[in-house]
């Protein structure tokens, strides 16, 4: 069967040979609005544009009306958040977008925070970088072997189970803490422990002194339902009262994890459409999500001072077509 060729503009970059696979049936365009010489050919392209691919730029309802023959979106992201859903139904145009393809890339950064921040890669780099490595380093810089240890790991969404997967492939004994052990995962290897984060004590604190890692990724599903006021409150006391509870469990422990890795979310900096770049000196904003970012983070920090390596890690939306 022959297919019929279609105008395709294409407004973010592509890995060239998905460019060239795409250019051997289509006549494509590729113009990125975001670039200000593409621009231009961007707009001008649009009228005859019968499939879009791309992403990171709001195709809204005035951008649709000036593509009157578009049939079909791709867009290369987890999340629908820059399409106007209703409009693109209303016409009966396609959006197809990539839920799921973040869940092993987060994964992998949990996964390289747990070694970094084991092995103090960063501070040994800087000693390089500085000059300063003259001899042998001293005991404080030799961080400690991840190989073979037990990692403990509470909250077990999809970013959790991810990560079991990977330790346990990779010959850790992985301790999942979880308010319901009965629905462990067969597919995926580990300990289920119960616990209770509004409950003092518990068999469950026994386990953080055998722990040699904690990663803490504990909180209700941000997306799963609208945010009502009882929601916001779910959403806050998830995250709060079970990373106090953890911190708590570490302070009494008679053997303290070396490392404590703590979830957190790029909702930390507030909504921002003014186009600056942001990174981790950057202040919190002054949205529900900032604010509750704020206040989970506060729970963690005194892990600090207990002398775990305290680790936080400020994640962006991770979606899939069965949650996220």
């Amino acid at each position: 069967m022959t297919l019929l060729r279609k105008q395709v503009l294409v407004f973010r970059e592509l890995p060239p040979d998905q460019l060239a696979r795409l250019q051997a049936l289509h006549d494509v365009t590729v113009a990125n609005p975001r670039v200000p010489a593409q621009a231009a050919a961007f707009h001008a392209a649009l009228p005859n544009a019968q499939g879009l691919i791309g992403s990171s730029f709001p195709i809204d309802a005035a951008v649709l009306d000036r593509a009157p023959r578009l049939e079909v979106i791709s867009s290369i992201s987890v999340g629908v958040d820059n399409y106007p859903l209703s409009a693109l139904h209303a016409r009966g145009s396609l959006l197809c977008h990539t839920p799921g393809v973040l869940t092993e890339t987060t994964t992998d950064t949990l996964f390289g925070l747990i070694m970094v921040s084991s092995r103090r890669l960063v501070e040994l780099a800087l000693y390089v970088r500085e000059g300063r490595w003259h001899r042998n380093i001293g005991e404080e810089l030799f961080g400690w072997d991840v190989h073979g240890k037990t990692l403990g790991i509470l909250g077990f969404g999809r970013i959790g189970q991810a990560l079991a997967r990977r330790l346990v492939d990779d010959a850790h004994d992985v301790v999942i803490l979880t308010r319901d052990s009965t629905r462990a995962r067969p597919d995926i290897a580990g300990r289920p422990v119960s616990w209770d984060p509004t409950a003092a004590g518990g068999a469950w604190t026994a386990e953080i002194a055998d722990a040699d890692a904690i990663v803490n990724l504990a909180g209700a599903g941000i997306a799963d339902r609208r945010w009502s006021d009882d929601r916001k409150a779910e959403l806050r006391e998830s995250r709060i009262s079970s990373t106090r509870r953890l911190v708590t469990a570490v302070r009494e422990a008679a053997r303290r994890p070396a490392v404590f890795l703590q979830a957190s979310a790029i909702g930390f900096y507030g909504t921002d459409d003014s186009g600056r770049e942001i990174d981790e000196s950057f202040p919190p904003g002054d949205d529900f999500l900032a604010r509750l970012c704020v206040a989970w983070e506060a729970e963690a920090h005194p892990a600090a001072a207990l002398g775990c390596r305290l680790v936080i890690l400020r994640n962006g939306v991770v979606l899939a077509p069965d949650g996220g």
